[in-house]
């Protein structure tokens, strides 16, 4: 495969990619920049024909003039595609000249690799599902005074949905941070920051001070892999699967959107009803037993959980509610001066740069997000990273970056849930209050 990219100077890109799997030398991705808005139509008509799928943003609906689109589509059918391109005097590049040479590196040697102990598990590597919950089991036996180990229900396949619980054990009320990764299958770093995010926890509660105030006086709940069955496939099967594996009863398409199915603005802009969209919002609010049980979880545990954070990939953004509607939220100066001083803690290690805002504006509007869900029900700050990179890797970021990408982010998460620590002045009105009590 080839991947093509716009010129670093553009500042906006959409990728779209072939649903399966592409044989070396099969398929072609590319990035194009919509500077026009007569070519808007064209381009979107074009990947049309040229049978291509989106990976950000990840529907049709969302691709803007002065914007790029990247994608990736089947050799055989990008003539057509190159063809409209060169006539509408749109720039490409290519930037990755063998995709599955790629897909391999993260992929190719897993099947030997035997089970560690936990001191000897490698943090800088991709794990499969079943890699990553015989770490939980074992994180959850070596370290009983902090960590505690839970499913909170099953998948559509029926697999365990496992959480951790880490914070030292007490009787008084602490107040708790959710951490969910993986919610879209394809997004592998996500999995990978929250095993990092446990990692350092644990290891640095000894020496680290704002680590062990955390810890001591916070509960976190991490979810390492939301979407269970996704992630499996996206090993087995399809390297870029988004949804749930979910089955349709009219359609032979497969799952629903993660991220499009919560009870909140379901199934408006930004999401589709079509069962083959990647945006595909399910049949009815919280059809995915996935959704579904973390909803139960949260709604119960409402009252304690202050900060909700879910990990994406990718565009290096920081964003906050709402992603459904250009508005202001009641307690925005809180919010933003939370995420202004994450992406700064971020920024701080090795000088990468996070855009963040309301998702709306920063990035798109969708509908029926975790993220807007949990804020609508009562959890004050809640988040949602886009991590590295911003299209030159795209899904495929390599291991090598696992390290830093982490690391980073560490700072920001740390930096978000030290604040809950703090009482926040600003930006809180009297009628925000009455309407919103748990703010």
């Amino acid at each position: 495969c080839v991947v093509i990219n716009v010129p670093s100077n553009f500042t906006r890109r959409a990728i779209l990619t072939w649903k399966q799997g592409c044989l070396d030398g099969e398929c072609l991705a590319m990035s194009v920049f919509i500077g026009r808005v007569h070519v808007h139509s064209t381009i979107t008509n074009s990947l049309s024909a040229s049978q291509v799928d989106l990976w950000q943003p990840n529907s049709a609906s969302l691709i803007r003039h002065n914007a790029t689109v990247d994608v990736h589509v089947r050799r055989n059918n990008t003539r057509g595609l190159r063809a409209c391109l060169q006539k509408e005097h749109i720039d490409f590049k290519v930037f990755i000249s063998n995709l599955q040479k790629e897909i391999e590196k993260q992929t190719g040697y897993r099947s030997s690799r035997k089970r560690r102990s936990e001191s000897q598990y490698d943090y800088e590597v991709y794990h499969s599902l079943e890699e990553i919950q015989s770490w939980m089991f074992e994180i959850n036996r070596t370290h009983p005074h902090l960590v505690d180990m839970f499913s909170i229900g099953r998948s559509y396949e029926g697999r365990p949905l496992y959480v951790l619980q880490l914070g030292k054990r007490t009787r008084s009320y602490k107040k708790a941070v959710w951490i969910d990764c993986g919610v879209h299958a394809r997004e592998w770093i996500g999995p990978a920051f929250c095993q990092w995010f446990v990692k350092e926890a644990l290891h640095s509660y000894q020496h680290d001070s704002v680590m062990r105030r955390l810890m001591n006086q916070l509960n976190f709940y991490i979810m390492p892999v939301f979407n269970v069955d996704g992630y499996i496939f996206s090993w087995t099967t399809d390297r870029f699967w988004r949804k749930t594996r979910s089955k349709n009863v009219k359609y032979h398409c497969r799952g629903v959107d993660a991220n499009r199915n919560w009870k909140v603005k379901w199934c408006e802009e930004g999401a589709s009803s079509h069962p083959c969209d990647d945006t595909y919002c399910g049949p009815f609010p919280e059809s995915e037993p996935e959704v579904k049980a973390v909803a139960k979880f949260l709604r119960k545990h409402k009252k304690r959980v202050k900060a909700y954070v879910s990990i994406h990939a990718y565009a290096q953004m920081l964003l906050y509610p709402y992603s459904y509607k250009y508005a202001t939220i009641p307690n925005f100066n809180c919010v933003e001066s939370a995420a202004h001083n994450a992406v700064t803690a971020l920024y701080s290690a090795y000088g990468v740069r996070y855009r963040y805002g309301p998702a709306s504006t920063t990035l798109y509007v969708s509908s029926g997000s975790s993220m807007d869900w949990a804020y609508r029900n009562g959890i004050p700050y809640a988040f949602a990273f886009e991590l590295r990179d911003t299209g030159y890797f795209g899904f495929l970021l390599p291991e090598a970056l696992i390290n830093p990408t982490c690391t980073e982010t560490m700072r920001a998460v740390k930096t978000i849930s030290s604040g809950l620590l703090k009482k926040c002045e600003t930006g809180m009105y009297q009628l925000d209050r009455e309407r919103y009590p748990y703010l």
